[in-house]
């Protein structure tokens, strides 16, 4: 996972709340790894960022 970088907060507990999720971002690319949080940091609520989480390797 990207260590430099601060990871938006709601993503970070919503990757935790999701194991699979979470694996399968961490074995990304850099570069895709960018282009999910850059994805997350457009996200208005909670409710937006579970949906994003959940959505994201589906």
């Amino acid at each position: 996972m990207i260590n430099d970088e601060v990871l938006p907060i709601g993503f970070t507990m919503e990757l935790a709340m999701h194991a699979d999720a979470l694996n399968r971002f961490s074995k990304l690319s850099r570069s895709e790894q960018e282009t999910y949080i850059d994805g997350a940091r457009k996200v208005e609520s909670r409710e937006q960022m579970r949906d994003y989480v959940e959505q994201m390797f589906q």
